[in-house]
């Protein structure tokens, strides 16, 4: 069974992308507007009794931003999901921000493929 990534972002295209990517590399992808689509896909997870391996989320998100996000997940039962932040913010503030709230990783938009596909083999559960 293919594991099941959770890719949060208010871009159509960044989503459309991340998407792509990890189905070509043989994930199951669930996709999520903002921080508050994000919680209630997880919550449709956990209803079914299944899990998410590993979520990506943006930063800069209306409703709910990313952080905000992280802190939810990792309060909650999906809270041993690894959790990669990609967004356009690189200041050191930030990402001690993201790290704080329990995100394992950050990677700086645009992404590699590549480097994308690198860094969920190694974090997802």
């Amino acid at each position: 069974m293919a594991k099941v990534i959770l890719v949060v972002d208010d871009s159509a295209t960044l989503r459309a992308s991340a998407e792509y990517v990890l189905r070509a590399a043989g994930y199951r992808v669930i996709v999520a507007e903002d921080g508050m689509d994000g919680l209630k896909k997880l919550d449709e997870l956990s209803r079914k009794n299944e899990t998410v391996n590993m979520i990506i989320t943006d930063v800069n998100m209306p409703n709910m931003d990313g952080i905000q996000f992280t802190r939810m997940v990792k309060s909650g039962p999906h809270s041993k999901a690894p959790v990669l932040i990609l967004t356009t913010e690189s200041q050191a503030s930030k990402k001690m921000e993201g790290k704080a709230a329990g995100a394992a990783g950050w990677l700086v938009k645009p992404f590699e493929p590549d480097q994308l596909v690198t860094v969920v083999k190694k974090l997802a559960l």
